[in-house]
């Protein structure tokens, strides 16, 4: 079943859902989180899927909060085998699902499969690249290689589809976390001691304003990344202890070249200082605690 997580894109997510309907392996849910959306976009989902389970949050609480809100509703209410999940601006093309479970059929101990999005114009999207497995073996390499894919450490959440007992057992996404890093943190919580591969014959269209990586000028949301990344350091454990020095490394090399490409250097800064301030100073919320707030249906 698929988890997709909508705000304020009303026409993207009426494509993203009339992409949905026309996988050439349907889909036997859907899923939409209406993140507190002021476009009526949830309505209109309702009234041209009929069939789409609507959750209505009162809060905007991101992605973050959104694929946790999502998650949660298709554990209660569908008992899925897998959940497949994806932002309102996710365009899957029509073997997308089909190939990932092409892939989990033939190896279901994957915990994740990962999709390669491209942009608009058809070149593969830098937001959404995996992080390949380090130190994966040559067996494990030459295994994924027979179907066409590459062991990955982390995925994002345009188009990741999840072992639904890997979430039972490793829980939700943290909702705190609101934007960044929240797919990287749950994905990596899960591929801990877990296998995932990426599998680039099945494609998503990544419907972004722009095309760009994570380390284009965010202005104030550069909180969120600096923010959560030391959450992330400091309280996930996702990390083995070798990877955690590798991972802050090329933390501090993003955070640079962020800084040089910024439009406006002075707010990158200011929200910088910020969330390295409420870094240290603060931790995540449980997740049920961020969802009950936002109104989530008991």
């Amino acid at each position: 079943m698929a988890v997709v997580v909508a705000y304020n894109r009303r026409d993207l997510l009426l494509e993203c859902l009339d992409a949905l309907a026309r996988q050439s392996r349907a889909v036997d849910a859907v899923v939409v989180v209406d993140n507190a959306s002021t476009d009526g976009g949830g309505e209109a989902a309702r009234h041209a899927h009929g069939s789409v389970d609507l959750v209505t949050l009162r809060a905007n609480t991101g992605g973050a909060g959104g694929f946790a809100a999502g998650m949660r509703r298709a554990l209660e209410s569908h008992d899925p085998d897998l959940v497949w999940l994806m932002d309102d601006d996710t365009i899957p093309t029509e073997t997308a699902l089909a190939e990932l479970l092409r892939v989990h059929v033939a190896h279901p101990g994957l915990r994740i499969l990962g999709s390669k999005a491209v942009w608009t114009d058809g070149s593969e999207h830098p937001m959404n690249t995996p992080k390949p497995r380090l130190g994966a073996g040559s067996a494990s390499r030459a295994q994924a290689a027979r179907f066409g894919a590459i062991p990955i450490r982390s995925a994002s959440f345009v188009s990741m589809l999840v072992d639904a007992d890997a979430i039972r057992e490793h829980g939700l996404p943290i909702a705190d976390y609101f934007i960044w890093n929240d797919d990287f943190e749950y994905s990596t919580r899960l591929l801990r001691r877990g296998e995932g591969w990426y599998v680039p014959t099945s494609v998503v269209v990544h419907k972004t304003k722009t095309f760009g990586s994570s380390d284009a000028d965010p202005g104030e949301r550069f909180y969120y990344e600096v923010r959560n990344k030391l959450w992330l350091f400091r309280f996930a454990g996702t990390l083995s202890w070798w990877e955690a020095p590798l991972y802050w490394g090329a933390t501090v090399r993003r955070w640079v070249r962020t800084r040089r490409r910024a439009m406006d250097p002075a707010v990158l800064m200011s929200a910088g200082r910020r969330g390295w301030r409420d870094g240290w100073r603060s931790r995540p919320r449980e997740t049920g605690e961020v969802l009950i707030a936002a109104g989530y249906p008991r």
